[in-house]
């Protein structure tokens, strides 16, 4: 797909229109159904456990990964409730009467069910299907995916009281990010249990954290190790009790300190699929950046510098969501999160 048909303007970084959304679901409908190439997530104990894409998951065997075929789901779902008479809705519709089955979903469940599948997709992938289903949630599409969604639902609940330390990392087993992704499920589908858990477990985590320094970005990150957390802890904390944790979180915000967390990341090569990373962390921050922003007050002047800070990463990242399949396998579900995240 040529990337000049695909760009969205910095102009455009504070709202997402109904084009914009349309030309997005256009990317995502180009890979959701891509088999090839394929990066499997997938442990063979014989010869018998080979198999291609569709045969191991009948609903998430495209854009090169399962998360990503996941999210990607998720996205179309957003942008189909959002805008409902854009173009594309038709065929987000005949996607999901064909593919989000019950026969589909008892093929996923089933390769949960492996031995050796524990560990699949924790947290990223985990967190991205519960997204998914909150999200059909709302227009009341989400019974076919219910039993899978229950399934990581169960697997976060029995894995967090167990997972002594956060993973702080910029990439797929960022702790903080699937907290994020976890607790809008539970809110949204009332899942009390999930919910407890997820808040427990931040609270945990990240409560007496202080000063960081934020030693980013790394050479592919897609996330900002200290701005997820924050981002998190937004979410889980009151107001009043946010703004004294994020004082001494981050203690010079207002001083735009540290000065990395203010500066977007340079890509050097979209077509490295780990380097392309970083476009996502510039599209990540300013979600993470607006969000951290909503919870200050008007006059709070470290609100301002971080919607200035948002905005700036956006229009460093908007212009590349497509053009080079390594990162257009993925890149819009953030520009999505950043500019739409209602």
């Amino acid at each position: 797909m040529d990337a000049g048909e695909n760009r969205l303007s910095a102009a455009d970084a504070r709202m997402l229109t109904e084009s914009d959304a349309d030309r997005m679901a256009l990317i995502a409908l180009g890979h959701v159904g891509r088999e090839y190439p394929s990066k499997l997530d997938h442990v063979l104990l014989s010869d018998a456990d080979a198999a291609t894409p569709r045969a191991l998951h009948p609903i998430f065997f495209g854009s090169f990964d399962w998360h990503s075929c996941v999210h990607a789901y998720w996205m179309l779902a957003r942008l189909r409730r959002r805008f409902p008479a854009m173009a594309a809705a038709a065929r987000i519709d005949a996607l999901f009467r064909a593919n989000l089955t019950p026969e589909n979903v008892a093929g996923e469940l089933a390769y949960l069910s492996r031995p050796h599948s524990r560990g699949f997709e924790r947290p990223y992938g985990w967190a991205w299907l519960l997204m998914l289903a909150a999200e059909l949630s709302r227009d009341g599409m989400s019974t076919p995916i219910a039993p899978l969604a229950a399934a990581f639902a169960e697997r976060f609940v029995a894995h967090l009281p167990k997972a002594t330390y956060p993973v702080r990392a910029g990439t797929h087993a960022n702790t903080a990010l699937a907290l994020i992704l976890a607790l809008d499920y539970a809110r949204i589908c009332r899942q009390a249990a999930l919910g407890g858990a997820v808040e427990s477990a931040a609270r945990r985590y990240f409560a007496d954290d202080a000063d960081c320094q934020a030693w980013e970005p790394s050479g592919e990150d897609f996330l900002s190790s200290a701005l997820t957390e924050a981002h998190c802890m937004r979410c889980i904390l009151p107001a009043d009790e946010f703004d004294a944790w994020l004082s001494g979180f981050l203690p010079r915000l207002a001083a735009g300190e540290p000065a990395t967390l203010f500066r977007p990341a340079t890509v050097s090569d979209r077509s490295d699929g780990r380097i392309v990373h970083l476009d996502g962390l510039n599209l990540s921050r300013a979600w993470s950046w607006r969000r951290i922003a909503e919870a200050l007050p008007n006059a709070d002047p470290r609100r301002t510098i971080a919607q200035a800070t948002a905005t700036n990463h956006l229009a460093a990242g908007l212009p590349h969501v497509a053009g080079d399949y390594m990162g257009e396998h993925w890149l819009a579900t953030y520009a999505v999160l950043a500019l739409d995240d209602t």
